[in-house]
């Protein structure tokens, strides 16, 4: 085994979870690079529904789509409003937070209440067994709160439900991003959190 970097090592956490011909989500358009790794993760008969606040960020990720566009619903939205379109079980969901990259406005940004409100969501919709990444950059304003309302919010998921880590290279410069991966472990359709 090696160790990977976060972003691959998400990926390497939804292949081993999710199977074709699932539904998923990408919960942060962004470029639309994790869209296109889900379209093949799911294969022709699975559903990607991938959410961005920004239409330059849809507009980014149904470019990269190409062949795999009849597999993906891009969805102009908050993903706090997830339940408005997936309403059926999930494999898994991936999440990047922070701000699109390249950008003509870096203040947009994810919040930590929108990002905490799709985790619970898409939480009661995931399968047994599947998979939620949530690659955390922290190096922009507003990047430290959301990491701390997010580390607030997993740690009072019950562990009997779920299991949470959260991983990171630390020896790395500049603000480098970290992993929380949030695996559902027995089925249930609504999150209860443990009393602080």
């Amino acid at each position: 085994m090696r160790l990977h970097r976060v972003l691959p090592f998400a990926k390497r956490l939804l292949a081993e979870t999710v199977v074709a011909g699932e539904t998923v989500v990408d919960a942060t358009a962004g470029n639309g690079n994790d869209t296109v790794f889900l379209a093949e993760l799911i294969g022709e008969e699975g559903k990607v529904f991938a959410f961005d606040i920004q239409q330059a960020a849809l507009c980014a990720t149904k470019e990269r789509l190409a062949g795999l566009a009849n597999r993906v619903d891009l969805v102009l939205d908050s993903h706090a409003h997830v339940d408005r379109y997936v309403q059926k079980p999930i494999g898994g969901a991936m999440f990047n937070l922070g701000y699109l990259p390249y950008s003509d406005d870096p203040t947009i940004i994810t919040k930590p209440e929108s990002t905490i409100e799709a985790i619970h969501k898409l939480l009661a919709l995931l399968k047994k067994g599947g998979i939620i990444t949530v690659s955390v950059y922290d190096g922009h304003e507003g990047g430290p709160q959301e990491r701390d309302a997010l580390l607030q919010y997993v740690k009072t998921l019950r562990q009997a439900d779920v299991h949470v880590i959260r991983y990171e290279l630390l020896n790395q410069r500049n603000n480098p991003p970290f992993l929380i991966a949030i695996e559902k472990v027995r089925e249930f359709d609504e999150v209860i959190l443990m009393e602080n």
